[in-house]
């Protein structure tokens, strides 16, 4: 299994939005960048992803599962660019602050340090662990 981490602007799409969407899930898409798509397309059913609320907040709140993996995004009218679908597993008691990661040695490699701008990250096990602390 690998985890991740996705961005979202809560007030396009939020946790609480992606609880909603139920077992069905919900399709992450409108990711345009190519390294963020690489990424989509690296991720395999089971995966775990952090929900990050970005520009609002910053934030992780909780998790989700890859339930389908990359194909073609809807969206896409060149058809370049891929989604998956990912569906709710857990949301987190304490949201872990970006302010909070940049505080951790252990956590200063993360892209979400170093490479602000991607949207869709790998996250090794030992982050993966802490951070999953951090948030319950």
């Amino acid at each position: 299994m690998n985890y991740w981490l996705l961005k979202s602007e809560p007030d396009v799409w939020s946790i609480d939005q992606q609880i909603k969407a139920g077992s069905k899930g919900a399709i992450w898409d409108g990711v345009r960048n190519y390294q963020a798509a690489k990424n989509l397309k690296e991720m395999k059913i089971g995966d775990l992803c952090f929900f990050y609320h970005s520009n609002i907040g910053k934030e992780i709140v909780g998790i989700v599962k890859v339930i389908k993996e990359s194909f073609i995004d809807p969206m896409d009218k060149e058809k370049k660019f891929v989604a998956v679908r990912v569906k709710f597993e857990k949301k987190f008691k304490n949201p872990v602050t970006l302010k909070n990661i940049k505080k951790i040695k252990e956590l200063q490699q993360l892209p979400l340090i170093k490479q602000t701008r991607l949207s869709v990250m790998p996250i090794d096990s030992k982050s993966w662990k802490i951070l999953n602390r951090l948030g319950d």
